[in-house]
């Protein structure tokens, strides 16, 4: 019998989301966890009896979770499904998109690969950084959590899918690193680009250039205060 939700999310979602849930069920019981090693202390009994919700988190469920939980795992991923896998806002800007997003989704062994279940999408707004447009996503999740809250909560059943597709190109962060690692001879537009993007220092990770094995690394001022940047 569904009686549980366990919550994976960052210290500021675990205080927050339980009651929107609640709300909806203040029977149920909701475990707040933080990381993906704090749910292999769970017991598969109760296991069984779960529906996890993963919300904005780098945490990679394992598989030997998500098989023995009872009434599936959905994530919250904070950006479109042309957008799969790591820091979707940042390769989203790189590519100059003009619609961005947010998407739910059934959580499969592969990361952002299950089944679609709810999408948000906007525009997304001239001149923006990637911390504007990852607020934005982060907004529409918000949005989008608060939507489904009530089913998530009072559902034995899973939401219905989408008939939506996840895109081809994974992003990761290989890609990031890849990307980051500037050749001598890149033309200024694209050096430009890339700095505006990338140089933000966002997961340790800066554009570099490695002259006669030395490493130079582009050091940019900070234009405005944020929220740590979303990894996917």
């Amino acid at each position: 019998m569904f009686d549980t939700i366990i919550l994976l999310a960052g210290d500021a979602e675990r205080s927050v989301l339980p009651h929107a849930l609640l709300g909806h069920n203040p029977y149920l019981r909701v475990i707040p966890v933080r990381t993906s090693f704090d749910l292999t202390a769970l017991n598969s009994e109760l296991l069984r009896r779960s529906r996890l919700i993963a919300f904005v988190t780098p945490e990679i469920v394992p598989v030997s979770i998500l098989n023995r939980l009872g009434y599936g795992a959905f994530n919250f991923h904070p950006g479109p499904p042309a957008y799969p896998g790591w820091a979707p806002a940042h390769f989203a800007l790189y590519n100059r998109e003009t619609e961005f997003g947010a998407t739910v989704h059934v959580m499969v062994e592969q990361v952002d690969a299950g089944p679609i279940v709810d999408v948000a999408l906007f525009p997304v707004p001239a001149k923006i950084s990637v911390l504007g447009l990852e607020g934005l996503a982060y907004a529409h999740l918000a949005q989008l959590f608060w939507r489904m809250a009530r089913s998530f909560a009072t559902d034995d059943a899973p939401p219905p899918v989408l008939p939506i597709k996840w895109g081809r190109k994974k992003y990761s962060r290989r890609l990031y690193r890849d990307i980051c690692d500037i050749p001598l001879d890149i033309e200024r537009g694209e050096l430009e680009r890339r700095l505006e993007v990338f140089g933000g220092n966002h997961f340790g990770i800066t554009p570099t250039i490695n002259l006669h094995g030395v490493e130079f690394r582009a050091v940019l001022p900070v234009r405005k205060a944020g929220a740590a940047p979303v990894a996917g």
